[in-house]
């Protein structure tokens, strides 16, 4: 048995996409960090997430592996376009236009394309982006990454937390020092339960089973351009299906009715059959399987009430779980792990107090109550939609193509809110929180539009200077203040924040020019936050 004690500032559980974004935010500052995580170095995960939001993607420009995403998934050439079919390989409805990622920085053409944003989002399978996340992490010199490793238990001593662990290889048992522990340990999280919170919400919204296939003639079958995602629409099966490499692999999700609640009960092969459109004869090498719940559940709280001295934290699935509508189970727990790692980092250098780290659970547990809320709302809508498919919407008559032509309105008109969801990546906002500065109501938002505001809490708004940058690249690594006139005297507070070591910039924009730019940036200055969230203006 092992005692000797490893040293470290911030100790991970979890080293999925979550976990591995924050260990990065957290190293990129300076700040030690370890990773626990049970599977082989580099594994990838079961078939997951299809998507990574514009927001994540701000994320790993700034972390400098957007490129290194940007190259990897689908074909560069294959189509992000999500169709609405009677069957995956049978007649087309509508679809929605979303640019490949060959032309993803240039395209002008579809219902996501104009987003004010340096990096537009990416259609990419967890299997390809967890092992670039894992291989930038693993490089990064203040990070040690403890693979085949299990979490067992923290104690408490007076100075720090200590975290028990078992080497799965050898049997044996480790332990780790750390100031401060975040739990990324996904649904069934250890770390919720250490620290006694609870799930709370809605434990059964839709039963759903997955299936990971290789099919190598199912491209072949389509009698259109294939697409990233097929939503299937008929009255025996409905699913979907997602390319995962473009060529011979897809996931299939067959969606239960509601009268279906036993997964035993459903044959799996003649679900994928009527959802691919294809008959007895075709075959598949099937590569995984999952039978899951979808639900609505968010912690009561997002760190410890004082058992650990309030020093462990919840990010990502350990904090929040809900039915994956608009991509944005992931992407919510990567931004959790911006959000925590600038704070904890702040603190941990030395030009914040404790008290800093109050904002994680006041910014980011309201936020996860309201995309989790459009995201139920969402699956509400879907599953009456899949219950009111026409009996005719395959017929080759009037009535067939009236039906036809209503289903394509309904879906693409509820379905682009999703699939190009600019409401929830741009347009939510912090309120109550001890580091904004509130000085008026921030606009509303839907999931999928927004309108783009200086109000303090709000994301602070993109706009491209007059020199070609980005303004999220011009943007210091600290606090910056952007001064519409470099007229106005910003000496004074200046000087405040380096005698508080507050790392702060000022950059100069040119917001008296016509445009957009001009309507936003209404106010001569305003102060952004590491994390491009408006501190206060004035």
């Amino acid at each position: 048995m092992t005692t000797s004690v490893s040293e470290t500032s911030v100790l991970i559980v979890g080293g999925g996409p979550v976990g591995l974004t924050l260990a990065m935010c957290l190293a990129q500052q300076g700040i030690a960090v370890t990773v626990l995580e049970q599977r082989p170095p580099g594994e990838p995960p079961s078939v997951k997430c299809n998507h990574v939001a514009a927001r994540s993607m701000e994320i790993f420009r700034r972390l400098g592996i957007v490129e290194e995403i940007r190259d990897a998934g689908l074909p560069p050439d294959h189509a992000n376009d999500v169709a609405f079919r009677t069957t995956f390989a049978g007649r087309e409805i509508t679809r929605i236009p979303i640019p490949c990622r060959r032309d993803r920085y240039t395209s002008t053409d579809g219902p996501d394309t104009w987003w004010p944003t340096p990096e537009p989002p990416h259609r990419i399978n967890q299997i390809y982006l967890e092992p670039v996340l894992f291989r930038a992490a693993a490089r990064h010199p203040n990070i040690r990454i403890e693979s085949r490793v299990s979490f067992e238990r923290i104690e408490r001593n007076s100075q720090q937390l200590i975290i028990i662990a078992k080497d799965i290889e050898g049997n044996e048992t480790r332990r780790y020092g750390a100031a401060y522990v975040i739990g990324c340990d996904g649904g069934r999280s250890q770390i919720r339960g250490q620290i006694g919170a609870s799930f709370v919400g809605d434990p059964v919204v839709q039963r759903v089973q997955s299936s990971y296939i290789r099919a190598p003639g199912l491209l072949h079958r389509l009698e259109v351009d294939p697409a990233w995602a097929t939503i299937t629409m008929n009255t025996v099966r409905n699913g979907s299906v997602y390319a995962i490499d473009g060529r011979e692999t897809f996931l299939v999700h067959n969606y239960f009715r509601p009268d279906e609640e036993d997964f035993d009960a459903v044959d799996r092969d003649r679900s994928i059959r009527q959802i691919l459109g294809v008959e007895d004869g075709f075959t598949w090498d099937m590569l995984g399987r999952e039978d899951w719940i979808g639900r609505r559940l968010v912690a009561d709280r997002f760190r410890d009430d004082g058992v650990f001295d309030r020093r462990v934290f919840l990010c990502g699935d350990a904090a929040h779980i809900w039915v994956p509508y608009a991509g944005y189970g992931m992407n919510a727990g990567i931004a959790d792990a911006e959000n925590l790692a600038w704070l904890l980092a702040a603190h941990l250098n030395g030009w914040a107090p404790v008290s800093i780290l109050d904002a994680h659970e006041a910014e980011r547990l309201p936020i996860t109550e309201q995309v989790s809320r459009f995201a139920m709302s969402h699956a509400e809508k879907m599953i009456r939609a899949r219950g009111a498919v026409p009996a005719e919407i395959d017929d080759e008559t009037p009535e067939g193509m009236a039906a036809r032509a209503k289903a394509a309105r309904s879906a693409y008109d509820l379905n682009v809110q999703q699939y190009a969801a600019a409401g929830l990546n741009f347009g939510y906002y912090y309120e109550n929180s001890p580091l904004i500065a509130s000085d008026g109501a921030p606009p509303d938002y839907t999931m999928g539009d927004f309108t783009p505001s200086t109000v303090p809490g709000c994301r602070t708004p993109h706009i491209w200077l007059d020199d070609g940058r980005s303004l999220y690249d011009a943007h210091g690594p600290g606090y910056t203040l952007l001064r519409g006139d470099p007229a106005i005297d910003v000496s004074a507070l200046e000087a405040a924040m380096a005698a508080k070591g507050v790392p702060f910039d000022v950059l100069d924009l040119d917001t008296g020019q016509d445009g957009d730019s001009a309507v936003v940036y209404d106010r001569k200055l305003i102060l952004s936050r590491p994390d491009r969230h408006i501190a206060w203006r004035g």
